[in-house]
């Protein structure tokens, strides 16, 4: 069981799948708690129970898109706990289907935006207060198509390969100066969503969000000390 007591975890996408497994896990190991999602009903809906507590932070309507709207809440997150030790960015998206003549430009900037300018704004937002600091952990999450293209998913996979540059790029500038940057690659998540838009998969193959939540946890604690800028699957059994 890690422990995480005095520290500050900064988790977006706070209201998915994951990223409420993943609030959900460290509070249990004692965590202090910053969550930003882009609607607050639904966050309050997932982790309201969390908010209850002076030790948790829940912050909706924070469009990570946007610089001044991350940083406005990154200062909120200074302002209530004084540090963010651990940031784990779970906020992202997948959007698939057509080959690349016939998918959109929208499609194309919608795709990067979600999954790679999100990151990289809030990590630009956040790491000066580790740096101050001299310590921390960030956890990004790609997928398997960031690794290699795939047919129908070009935009998708795109969007997941810069986030995975992204991250090796920060591992290069941070890692001496006490702060790790790692990825995540998870397979196909077993969520509702998921199952009602492939009834006919074999779920057992698939990889629970609590797996994936347990490898991020692993990540920011001071076990992966000597882990940097790696790319660690967890794909379950597909």
């Amino acid at each position: 069981m890690f422990n995480f007591a005095d520290r500050t975890i900064l988790v977006t996408g706070a209201a998915g799948n994951l990223g409420s497994t993943v609030a959900y896990k460290f509070d249990r190991a004692g965590a202090n708690l910053a969550l930003f999602d882009r609607r607050l009903d639904r966050l309050e809906e997932v982790c309201g129970d969390l908010g209850k507590s002076p030790n948790h932070l829940l912050i909706g309507s924070v469009d990570l898109t946007d610089p001044d709207s991350v940083e406005n809440a990154v200062s909120r997150v200074i302002e209530h706990h004084g540090r963010i030790d651990v940031l784990v960015n779970t906020a992202g998206g997948y959007r698939a289907g057509t080959p690349v003549h016939e998918t959109s430009l929208e499609m194309w900037d919608f795709m990067l935006n979600l999954n790679a300018r999100t990151a990289f704004i809030t990590c630009r937002a956040v790491i000066p207060f580790m740096l101050q600091a001299g310590l921390g952990a960030i956890i990004n999450i790609g997928a398997r198509p960031g690794l290699k293209g795939v047919a129908n998913a070009a935009a998708y996979g795109a969007s997941k390969s810069a986030l995975i540059r992204l991250t090796e790029s920060l591992s290069a500038e941070l890692k001496l100066h006490g702060i790790n940057v790692n990825c995540v690659l998870p397979g196909t998540i077993d969520t509702e969503e998921n199952r009602k838009s492939t009834p006919d998969a074999n779920y057992d193959r698939w990889v629970k969000p609590e797996a994936i939540a347990d490898v991020i946890l692993f990540l920011a604690s001071d076990t992966a000390y000597a882990i940097h800028g790696a790319t660690i699957p967890v794909y379950g059994t597909s």
